[in-house]
């Protein structure tokens, strides 16, 4: 159990990644919120996690990237978790692979709001409360495209960027104050394994498409008070793809 007595808010924890990290969180002692904009599938995973002996309630919510749903849903949170919110998973995006020719302004604002704006004022309702507790981690989900360029979704891979910056400024910013902030770098992650993209996988010392477990065990560790000493650091769970040369087929 080594989130026991946490109490975590999880962003788009309704499926692939988010749902992993919920669940993970729970099944190691965590009381969960599972934030998302679908019920049907919220409910399905608190019901999940409950099932399992965990404890989890959901919360709908559309993060549009304004400061009132952040607050919101920072505010409701807060109350289910008993008062205090001890672990912030930054999870929900929007991901649009357009080139950038194609891309119109409406498809621009709207990754931005939900990749940057959404966790920028999640995290600036919540880390406050995490300073006056003693403590707290926040952990940002960005991207292998942050910072290895491909030529599609151009959009996407700067929102990503732009997080992965803000972890470290966050990291700066309240890590004297006890709480740590990081960031994890998933691969093609997906719960189909056969999933087209795995294609993007092709080369790489893994040599697939990986699990959105295997992003949770990560974010476990980072969440978790073995990560103490880590701040500000982007964890990349992406089977090589950054790490080592992909050999064309």
């Amino acid at each position: 159990m080594r989130l026991a007595g946490k109490k975590a808010l999880v962003t788009g924890a309704t499926s692939n990644i988010g749902r992993a990290i919920a669940v993970g969180f729970a099944a190691q002692g965590a009381q969960v919120v599972v934030a998302g904009r679908n019920k049907e599938r919220g409910d399905e995973v608190v019901a999940e996690i409950r099932a399992a002996g965990g404890q989890a309630d959901f919360v709908a919510v559309d993060l549009d990237g304004s400061k009132a749903a952040a607050n919101n849903l920072a505010e409701e949170a807060t109350r289910l978790l008993g008062g205090r919110i001890d672990v912030l998973v930054n999870n929900a995006g929007a991901i649009d692979g357009g080139l950038t020719t194609e891309t119109d302004e409406e498809t621009f604002d709207q990754e931005y709001a939900v990749n940057v704006k959404s966790p920028y004022f999640l995290t600036a309702a919540i880390a406050p409360a995490m300073v006056a507790a003693g403590g707290g981690a926040i952990v940002n989900l960005g991207s292998w495209v942050a910072r290895l360029g491909i030529p599609i979704g151009a959009v996407y891979a700067a929102s990503k960027g732009a997080l992965e910056t803000l972890t470290r400024a966050w990291a700066a910013e309240f890590g004297s104050s006890g709480v740590r902030v990081n960031a994890i770098s998933p691969g093609v992650v997906h719960t189909d394994l056969n999933h087209p993209a795995a294609a993007m996988m092709a080369g790489t010392p893994y040599g697939a498409i990986g699990a959105p477990e295997a992003v949770a065990h990560a974010a476990v560790y980072l969440a978790s008070d073995e990560a103490a000493f880590v701040h500000g650091t982007v964890l990349d769970v992406d089977g090589g793809r950054l790490g080592a040369a992909v050999i064309a087929g």
